[in-house]
């Protein structure tokens, strides 16, 4: 693309991207100042600059891209987040400006900032020679301890990588493409001595454990938490999960779930007295919101893990939520016996004529599925009778339907259409046309 436009300024951004990634930060910068050379103002090259400046290590140059993006876009959130990283890293480098005491004296010699930058970059323009290089990456930068904190996973490609080196023969040996694989072994260990180098600038041991106690100080700070405080973040977090799963956001509720049981089972019993219920329903919030992302073995351990819960500390009202979900997952995966077994199991918990309706309704349309129409049938019509005892039109639908198509089933014909007939005159009251198609369909067939 830059051969057919050269110096397009959002093919030079895309390229330092790239750069940035693979680790080369000189031609990311080079592609970063080159996008910015006819527009000064270009906001994707001032934030791909100061993000592989950031990288650099050079926080305080990459501050200053940060806040000149910032002032030209301030709508643009990357620009604000990058201000404060980088202020961050500069505080955990050198400490906060109101911790460093400056003193009047007379023999205080002031030294510019380009005169640093120009000795520094003298120093890094002195050649080694390629044995000096190699005996340069060798040398451990700091103690295992401290690399170990610094490089976290990546300490075992470390150590792994110097125990290679000594081996002499395979140091000697070449890839099919002619590199030394000394040379690409050295490699490594160079590129992982500069991420340490970078992450203990960007975040310095000190700085780490003084953030882990601080952790600590407020796990101890909120364990001390009111009863009453305890309650109001329960009553808006589970709010909060109900209204995401609701409004079709199931990922954003399952982990939003799994945030508050990760921090009420931190929790003492004092705090939260009803702590196992609570976790109980959590289970089952994370189990429902797995259903919709169509996870569903995971959606059946959470519902089973909220069922244990209610059964050890005997929820009745639990149990029977939990046993409702987890047909809910059997029938959805096309296990229907089980599916049959868990809601019969539930069917005596049922508080009302309309949950005993739904029951049977569902429990029928298992039945059909299993080719038992004797039993479907059966089902169909205690759940028609439970819906005429509630007086629900919709379901008084569902069940005669579903009477009708285990009738069909059974080849009882003349049966299966007076019920589609008063199935119609229910769809008709409750105006519901796709009903009404589909009945009439089903019906005409069959009397022909």
């Amino acid at each position: 693309a830059l051969k057919l436009r050269a110096g397009d300024k959002h093919c030079l951004v895309a390229r330092s991207k790239c750069y940035l990634k693979l680790g080369d930060t000189e031609n990311s910068l080079k592609d970063a100042e080159a996008s910015l050379q006819n527009d000064k103002t270009f906001s994707k090259g001032l934030y791909q600059k100061a993000e592989t400046l950031y990288t650099m290590g050079d926080f305080e140059f990459a501050l200053v891209f940060y806040h000149r993006g910032y002032r030209l876009r301030p709508e643009l959130q990357k620009f604000r987040l990058g201000i404060e990283k980088s202020q961050e890293a500069i505080v955990n480098c050198i400490g906060s400006p109101s911790s460093i005491k400056l003193e009047n004296k007379e023999d205080l010699c002031f030294i510019s900032r380009q005169a640093e930058s120009k000795k520094a970059n003298q120093k890094l323009q002195i050649k080694l020679t390629k044995d000096q290089k190699r005996t340069r990456k060798q040398q451990p930068v700091r103690n295992p301890k401290t690399e170990r904190q610094l490089l976290g996973e990546l300490y075992a490609d470390k150590a792994y990588l110097e125990k290679l080196l000594k081996d002499e023969d395979l140091m000697e040996s070449s890839t099919k493409q002619g590199i030394k694989v000394a040379d690409l072994v050295l490699s490594g260990i160079s590129y992982l001595d500069t991420r340490s180098e970078f992450w203990q600038q960007q975040k310095p041991i000190y700085a780490r454990v003084r953030e882990r106690k601080l952790r600590q100080q407020r796990w101890i700070r909120d364990k001390k938490r009111k009863p009453a405080e305890a309650g109001r973040y329960v009553v808006k977090s589970m709010e909060d999960i109900d209204m995401l799963l609701t409004g079709d956001c199931p990922e954003e509720s399952c982990k939003k779930a799994q945030r508050v049981l990760k921090t009420i089972q931190g929790w003492s019993d004092d705090e939260v007295p009803n702590k196992n219920e609570l976790i109980g329903n959590l289970h089952s919030c994370i189990g429902n919101a797995q259903l919709e992302m169509g996870q569903m073995e995971a959606a059946l351990q959470s519902h089973k893990m909220d069922l244990e819960f209610a059964r050890q500390n005997d929820l009745p009202d639990a149990v029977s939520r939990a046993l409702d979900n987890i047909g809910r997952v059997y029938a959805r995966i096309g296990k229907f016996q089980q599916a049959i077994d868990t809601w019969e199991e539930k069917i005596p918990m049922a508080k009302s004529s309309l949950e005993k309706t739904w029951l049977c309704h569902e429990i029928g349309r298992c039945y059909l599925e299993l080719n038992k129409a004797e039993a479907a049938q059966n089902y169909g019509e205690k759940s028609l009778q439970s819906a005429d005892e509630e007086g629900d039109i919709e379901w008084q639908l569902h069940a005669t339907v579903l009477v009708a198509d285990a009738q069909v089933k059974l080849k009882d014909y003349w049966s299966a259409i007076t019920n589609f007939e008063k199935a119609l005159e229910k769809a008709k009251l409750i105006h519901n046309e796709a009903a009404q198609k589909a009945i009439i369909t089903v019906s005409g067939s069959l009397q022909r």
